[in-house]
């Protein structure tokens, strides 16, 4: 199939797409990389009768403020998997953008299109809300800040308003002694995600768990945070596999993930589990490795 027909718009400069989408409301979208919006338009699932292409705003360098990334929303997958700061201060991220699809799809994807796309199954919503990260978002009224465990509301839908667009991401750091893992299992190569976890943990001098924090995608209608009081039963205590596997285990039991074509609801929240012992696992590992003197 092909596209219904559709009016172009090219904006150049974010209030411009603000004020383009405050004229023409629910009928206009907004195209930045195109990797989820041009399928469906080819599907006819989405029939805007404007596209407002925000590509010649630009996407300005990666850049770092306070032990903070600061990403323009139009930076690319790629830029996100090989930029050497991004790999160097935050590989969480690099990790999970250079699982996106294959490399004509992260050629063009962009970090704000995927937030504000909000897939349950797309690899950087998931590193996101692991991260903590947060989004600038500008309206017709103005700027406001949103977390991203904030923005992220169900299956493509997301706390934007219909003329707001996302402007920026900002991602922490991770701090000295904190590790990282993302891992993801798919049916083939470049497919989304049946089941992915993503951890964070950092130890204290003592090498005991200082704090931890382990997320879940695909497997509901957002990524999906482990609960804080299983997680904060690990503080204290040195990283242990045993007890990783019971949380992640005691973690999965809480999701309730669906039957469809390519899973049962049982195996994505068993294979839940299983990624999210060897997220924490792997996290742990690399926190342990970080803190070691040269």
């Amino acid at each position: 199939m092909v596209a219904a027909p559709f009016r172009y718009q090219r904006a150049a400069s974010f209030e411009e797409a603000v004020a383009a989408l405050a004229e023409h409301g629910e009928d206009a979208k907004l195209l930045a990389g195109g990797q989820s919006l041009v399928p469906m338009l080819n599907l006819r699932v989405a029939r805007p009768e404007w596209l407002i292409d925000l590509n010649p705003v630009g996407a300005g360098p990666v850049a770092e403020a306070g032990g903070v990334l600061r990403l323009p929303a139009l930076t690319r997958h790629r830029v996100l998997e090989s930029d050497g700061l991004v790999r160097r201060r935050c590989p969480l991220l690099a990790e999970a953008a250079s699982l996106v699809g294959n490399v004509r799809t992260r050629a063009r994807g962009t970090i704000g299109g995927s937030l504000a796309h909000a897939d349950p199954a797309g690899e950087l919503p998931l590193a996101a809300l692991t991260l903590g990260a947060e989004v600038s978002v500008l309206g017709p009224a103005g700027a406001r800040d949103l977390l991203v465990d904030e923005l992220l509301i169900s299956y493509l839908t997301t706390a934007l308003a219909p003329d707001e667009v996302i402007t920026e991401v900002r991602v922490p750091a991770p701090r000295p002694r904190q590790g990282w893992s993302f891992l993801e299992l798919t049916r083939r190569t470049s497919d989304w995600m049946v089941a992915g976890a993503a951890a964070l943990v950092e130890l204290d001098e003592r090498g005991t768990v200082a704090a931890a924090s382990l997320a879940f995608g695909g497997v509901a209608e957002r990524p999906v945070a482990a609960p804080a009081e299983l997680l904060g039963g690990l503080s204290g205590e040195p990283p242990a596999e045993q007890r990783f596997a019971r949380v992640a285990d005691l973690a999965a039991a809480t999701l309730r993930p669906e039957d469809d074509v390519h899973a049962s609801g049982t195996y994505r929240r068993r294979v839940a589990g299983v990624l999210g012992r060897r997220s924490l696992n792997q996290a742990a590992i690399r926190a342990r490795a970080s803190g070691e003197t040269p």
